[in-house]
């Protein structure tokens, strides 16, 4: 079932989205200091291309780095990114087929706000932080 829903969403919505942080990763590359920025923005693309079946794990012990980096993300790319996920969760749970798309995109949103500090796992997967 991960595997149909991942295809339908890679058709409908995820293709783009993905592109977009990618772009966002493209930008964070060029302006040397903000490569952290653009290391979790690819991070957040593969998500964005197949989401069933990981989930987003927050890091506890992140630290004020990481907060300050957040609310920088925040300013200059994560809004627009986050309005994506919302315009196209909405645009989705308009038909009964795309509710769970429509959610997926919803469950995006946070992440995409706030991309450090935390870790994308896969769901049957071996979690990592579990051993820390």
């Amino acid at each position: 079932m991960r595997l149909i829903l991942n295809l339908i969403w890679l058709v409908l919505c995820g293709f783009w989205m993905a592109l977009g942080y990618v772009i966002a990763a493209l930008i964070c590359f060029v302006l040397i200091i903000t490569i952290p920025f653009g290391i979790a923005s690819l991070r957040i693309a593969n998500f964005a291309l197949w989401p069933f079946g990981r989930r987003v794990v927050d890091h506890r012990d992140a630290g004020a780095p990481s907060l300050l980096g957040n609310l920088l993300w925040i300013v200059f790319a994560g809004w627009w990114l986050a309005l994506g996920h919302l315009t196209t969760g909405l645009l989705l749970c308009l038909t009964i087929i795309g509710i769970p798309l429509g959610l997926a995109n919803f469950k995006l949103i946070p992440v995409s706000l706030l991309p450090l500090g935390r870790e994308i796992v896969r769901i049957d997967g071996p979690d990592r932080l579990a051993f820390r």
